[in-house]
């Protein structure tokens, strides 16, 4: 049997009402099981993880995003993280017997479908990318909500399907084809945002804008000149968790064989340590792979056989995926899930 994972991201982390509906519209679709719902009302965000076949995984994709569009208002939204509309990204991944090109169809079936039913604009992304503009979520996210209405309007950014029409309500879709991305957040013990933020444009792929040595952006030809990141297939930022009266790094890793989450975290570390700060633990948002954690749990072993259960359990000690929640493996690590 083909399973294919998808993970819609919501753009309301609070509301009860919202998660207790998508819950109900996935129990009675066939063919697709619901395997974490992962609101988070600081980023007013909530991350939706399904698993199915085929056919399956369209119908609970479409399904989700029609309840959230009953309920998300774009007009009335503020949230820390990046957002272009009430289903901000719905990525599909290949995880078993099936390709990427499977999942490329499968998203632009659901997105010549859900740009119809809900009459919103939808753009292709990463590997269903049909504009080299459009590969990266965050060009697609430039000016966000707020910014989508203007951008509407211009030629470059006619969506892939429905109209060039500006939809108040709910904005626009992000949909693709993606290798499985890790959400992952390294919690900061300060409340200074400054800090969070120089180690993301530090560590994350894209880096930063070149400054000279009185802090003006170095420009050649017009154009910013970039100092590239420490780590390939990363993503991040800072953000501010008033709830825990720190900051974090938020990263996405969208290739774990590239960066893996032990990298990741212990660049963090460098960094924190470097500007003066302490890190306390992290935070995987959704689900992980079995794999990922294995990594991590062999690195922190010094290379020394162990057990699968026991490498897990080091991976969650040394990485501090406790620190704000207590990490359940059995309803966070996708192979036990499925």
């Amino acid at each position: 049997m083909k399973i294919i994972e998808c993970v819609p991201n919501f753009s309301e982390g609070k509301n009860e009402e919202l998660f207790n509906l998508i819950t109900n519209v996935l129990s009675k679709t066939q063919d697709v099981k619901l395997l974490n719902l992962e609101p988070d009302a600081d980023y007013n965000r909530v991350v939706v993880t399904l698993a199915g076949n085929e056919s399956g995984i369209i119908e609970g994709a479409v399904n989700a995003c029609k309840a959230a569009a009953q309920i998300i208002d774009m007009t009335k939204h503020k949230g820390e993280h990046p957002r272009l509309g009430a289903i901000d990204v719905v990525p599909f991944v290949p995880v078993k017997n099936t390709t990427m090109e499977d999942c490329v169809k499968i998203s632009e079936v659901f997105g010549e479908r859900i740009a119809k039913e809900l009459d919103v604009p939808v753009y292709l992304y990463e590997f269903a990318a049909r504009n080299p503009k459009r590969v990266s979520l965050s060009s697609i996210r430039k000016g966000e909500y707020e910014g989508l209405e203007a951008k509407l309007k211009d030629p470059e950014w006619q969506p892939d399907y429905g109209e060039s029409k500006f939809n108040a309500k709910l904005g626009a879709i992000v949909t693709g084809a993606r290798f499985f991305l890790v959400a992952y957040n390294v919690n900061i013990k300060s409340t200074d945002i400054k800090i969070s933020k120089e180690i993301a444009e530090t560590l994350r792929e894209s880096g930063k804008a070149k400054r000279d040595i009185n802090g003006n952006v170095i420009k050649e030809n017009g154009k910013t000149v970039n100092v590239p990141g420490r780590l390939k297939n990363v993503k991040g930022m800072g953000v501010v968790l008033e709830k825990y009266n720190i900051t974090q790094v938020s990263m996405n890793l969208t290739n774990y064989n590239i960066t893996s989450i032990h990298k990741a975290f212990e660049e963090v570390k460098k960094e924190a340590n470097r500007l003066g700060a302490e890190i306390d633990g992290s935070e995987i948002v959704g689900l992980v792979p079995l794999e990922a954690l294995i990594q991590a749990g062999k690195f922190y072993s010094d290379g020394k056989g162990t057990s699968e259960v026991e490498l897990v359990d080091l991976a969650i000690e040394k990485l501090g995926l406790s620190s704000l929640n207590p990490f359940d493996k059995q309803q966070k690590i996708i192979d036990y899930m499925i």
